[in-house]
């Protein structure tokens, strides 16, 4: 493994540094990438699919901490040792490309977005000027253009950042700057109290960006939501009229398409007509739900979002874009995101340089350097066509369609409520259970079943499940259809393992 430093003529040093030449070996480094990716298309790409291959191999912390040997050391180690490792992060990683990873919004492989991103991690680029990201721009700019008409926009801005939450702590600055402009000068001192409004089922980033932006988590007003978990509207306009009684700012409605847990769809249409009377900037968190907008079929989820004046929307999920694909869309066109964000930045931004500077995006960001993370997006489209990505959408929705009717003919389970989009929550209740009478000491028991089946099934690598309580429901399994490499077996599979798992509780 040790290397020796090659012997150079007319060697010149500086503070005993040889400076003549590469210090890296390129031969043993290109070797190395190829046994790399050989082992990542032999243990990932290659079983991507393979239903007999763990979702996990569940170890305790502080046995995989000895397994993968996390000590950095002075001294580098051989490839060999490297290759190893690599094969062993592999190994004791969740699976999220298995078809019964059922755990989170996201799920599956896509081919053509791996390969996007191999080609920008390879050419490790950053998107802010065209200078030094041309095509990255470019590509970013097409991206925006189609999310926006399928939003229904004549036109609009946007900008991809990582992750849905920072979409929604973009949204919820530009409200707040759009509302008082001098505050990017002035900041938060002489302002009045400021006010926005939440359904009970939105993303928790909306009380963390209200924390990070200095408006505070109390000032987020959330309104109570229907059986379904929709924001009702007439609650909205109460604690709209009740925040100005008050004497505070409002300036801002979070609607949600596409509820974390139960997958609901705000009243949009409704929650803008509230907006628009009221003079509130209305933005969608549509980052699990705006993959809807595709299909024909089932975008009518989101009637009302051409109403909005800003969209999150996560192509890494629904559309399988790969970790980190999120989108802030703006139906302004007048710049507002730069005069937002800008900082103007001579020694990047120059306005003097040789080509459109206007091509420069970089500084509607707040970030500096950023990933091109609208190129794995554009290559999959480029490749499945939107009537590929449409068909990805209707698949899922019919599985969990499926799954709903397995679980209603299946004793035992029972549905939370009738589904609207890819989200199937449902209790499983054990035989033991099932002739208690319901009361508190039958809920408290089936509280304890959801996590002692999640453990079996993690130890035993079979699948992966979320579950969790919610709104005074004990616990109870949501699970969550996406890739396009699940079947109606695996759906089977999913009941019957549950059940395999459950049998002797």
């Amino acid at each position: 493994c040790k290397q020796e430093m090659p012997q150079k003529k007319n060697a010149v040093l500086v503070d005993g540094v040889i400076l003549n030449g590469p210090i890296m070996d390129s031969k043993a480094g290109e070797k190395f990438v190829e046994e790399a990716c050989k082992i990542i298309m032999e243990e990932v790409v290659q079983k991507a699919d393979d239903v007999t291959e763990k979702v996990c191999e569940w170890q305790a912390p502080e046995t995989l901490k000895q397994i993968l040997d996390l000590e950095m050391r002075d001294t580098g180690e051989c490839h060999q040792k490297i290759l190893q490792l690599c094969r062993d992060v592999i190994k004791y990683s969740v699976k999220t490309n298995h078809p019964r990873f059922f755990n989170q919004l996201y799920a599956g492989i896509d081919y053509y977005s791996l390969v996007a991103r191999f080609i920008t991690e390879a050419l490790n680029p950053s998107v802010y000027t065209y200078e030094v990201s041309p095509v990255f721009l470019l590509v970013e700019e097409a991206v925006i253009k189609k999310m926006i008409e399928f939003i229904g926009w004549e036109e609009g801005d946007g900008i991809f950042n990582p992750g849905g939450s920072v979409s929604n702590m973009y949204a919820m600055n530009l409200a707040r700057y759009k509302f008082c402009p001098e505050i990017k000068e002035k900041g938060l001192s002489g302002l009045p109290r400021l006010v926005l409004f939440a359904s009970e089922e939105c993303h928790y980033s909306m009380k963390k960006a209200a924390s990070f932006l200095g408006i505070g988590t109390e000032n987020v007003y959330f309104i109570k939501t229907d059986e379904r978990g929709k924001m009702i509207p007439e609650e909205l306009e109460k604690q709209v009229q009740r925040a100005r009684k008050e004497g505070s700012a409002p300036f801002l409605v979070c609607a949600t398409a596409g509820t974390t847990v139960l997958g609901a769809f705000d009243p949009l249409d409704k929650i803008a007509g509230i907006c628009e009377k009221h003079g509130l900037w209305l933005h969608v968190d549509a980052s699990w739900g705006g993959s809807a907008l595709i299909s024909k079929k089932h975008r009518r989820l989101l009637h009302g979002i051409h109403r909005a004046d800003s969209v999150a929307w996560n192509p890494h999920k629904m559309l399988l874009a790969g970790i980190q694909c999120c989108a802030l869309l703006v139906k302004d066109n007048s710049g507002l995101l730069k005069k937002c964000y800008s900082a103007e930045a001579a020694y990047l931004f120059q306005q003097d340089k040789f080509y459109d500077v206007s091509y420069d995006t970089g500084d509607k960001s707040i970030q500096c350097s950023r990933r091109p993370d609208a190129f794995k997006f554009w290559l999959m489209w480029k490749a499945l066509g939107t009537t590929g990505l449409e068909e990805r959408v209707n698949r899922a929705l019919a599985l969990a369609r499926y799954l709903v009717e397995e679980i209603k003919k299946r004793e035992g389970f029972q549905l939370l409520l009738e589904p609207e989009y890819a989200n199937v929550c449902f209790w499983y209740i054990p035989p033991n259970l099932r002739k208690m009478e319901d009361g508190p000491e039958f809920w408290q028991k089936l509280h304890q079943v959801a996590p002692i089946i999640k453990e079996r099934m993690m130890k035993k690598g079979s699948m992966m499940l979320g579950y969790q309580p919610h709104r005074g429901k004990v616990n109870f399994f949501r699970q969550v259809v996406i890739s396009p490499q699940v079947s109606r077996e695996d759906m089977d599979f999913l009941l019957d393992e549950i059940e395999l798992l459950a049998k002797d509780l």
